[in-house]
């Protein structure tokens, strides 16, 4: 038997979040957002206990820490009624053995069946992708919403970016808080650093670093993932993840119209058509409020092209088990 909904009420006048997907990531992610204070949290898995056990354990964590946030964990939608953001965790990873059609399609169905039950809920919510392929979901998601673009926004951009920030003030040996870095393209090993608009404390990285130690650390960025999934052995990077989605649920529930790269659907953009892919965007109260064009040079526009080929390929995938 199914365990009851956490018998909180969730604050009038708040707003609300609801997480899919009560994993390392999801619940990194109601944490966080939980200690912000400024939103309650709504935890959804299917796996019966671990959503209420979880949102339990944060709630009575709110008085240590000062927070007043709402948490509650459930089986099912209801609560999440009226959400103003959504945050889509859920999935599995690649497991030994298991093909890259095999994730995709696995990924597809779940990633579809739980945002078409969120739509029905919450049909004026915002949401955000993390489930992976993150590109590739952010379709999944689009499709069976039947939401604008502005309101299906995947998160890769602001973790790549990240990424490559931490990278960058290792070796120059300067705190991250003066580094800024900018990585478009698809969240994958074809995601694309711009290390000429990456800078320290406004100096350009090309003029600190040797191309071939520019090189370096945007391959490393670019496996920043694997190359955590190498050392957990069992698991996948989630600190990092679940922090740059709460960023972005600032810049949106906060109206912060925060400058962040970030998965949405281009339509003509960059001369890409009809994919999502990482790309410059402003995010506010309504989500997706703006793309910023930047002049990119060849061989960049020729990387971010050849990423979203790869998405596209991914899609047209996808489509042909639907067939």
């Amino acid at each position: 038997m199914m365990h009851e909904t956490t018998s909180f009420p969730v604050t009038k006048g708040r707003p609300k979040v609801t997480v899919v997907g009560a994993g390392m990531v999801g619940g990194t992610v109601a944490q966080l957002l939980a200690q912000r204070d400024y939103a309650d949290i709504v935890l959804v898995d299917i796996v019966e206990g671990m959503p209420q056990g979880k949102a339990l354990d944060l709630l009575q964590a709110g008085p240590v820490l000062g927070y007043d946030s709402i948490v509650v964990g459930a089986n099912g939608y209801e609560q999440a009624a009226g959400s103003d953001v959504v945050v889509l965790t859920s999935g599995i990873t690649r497991k030994p053995g298991m093909s890259r059609d095999d994730l995709l399609r696995t990924n597809q169905s779940i990633i579809r069946s739980v945002t078409e039950q969120v739509v029905a809920v919450a049909p004026d919510a915002i949401l955000i992708v993390v489930s992976n392929p993150l590109d590739a979901m952010c379709h999944v998601a689009l499709a069976a919403s039947g939401f604008p673009r502005e309101r299906v926004i995947g998160q890769a951009g602001v973790l790549d970016s990240a990424r490559f920030r931490s990278f960058i003030a290792a070796e120059l040996d300067v705190s991250v808080e003066d580094v800024t870095a900018f990585v478009l393209g698809g969240h994958g090993d074809t995601m694309v650093p711009l290390s000429r608009f990456s800078t320290v404390a406004g100096v350009p990285i090309t003029e600190l670093l040797s191309p071939e130690k520019i090189e370096e650390l945007e391959t490393r960025t670019a496996n920043g993932g694997a190359e955590i999934v190498g050392l957990l052995k069992t698991g996948s990077a989630y600190y990092a993840p679940a922090s740059a989605t709460a960023a972005m649920v600032d810049s949106i529930l906060l109206d912060k119209k925060r400058i962040m790269p970030c998965s949405v659907l281009l339509q003509g953009e960059f001369g890409i058509d009809d994919v999502f892919v990482g790309v410059p965007v402003k995010l506010g109260r309504s989500g997706l409020e703006a793309i910023l064009h930047i002049s990119l040079t060849d061989a960049e526009r020729e990387a971010l092209h050849r990423s979203a080929g790869a998405v596209r390929e991914l899609v047209e995938t996808m489509r042909s088990f639907d067939s």
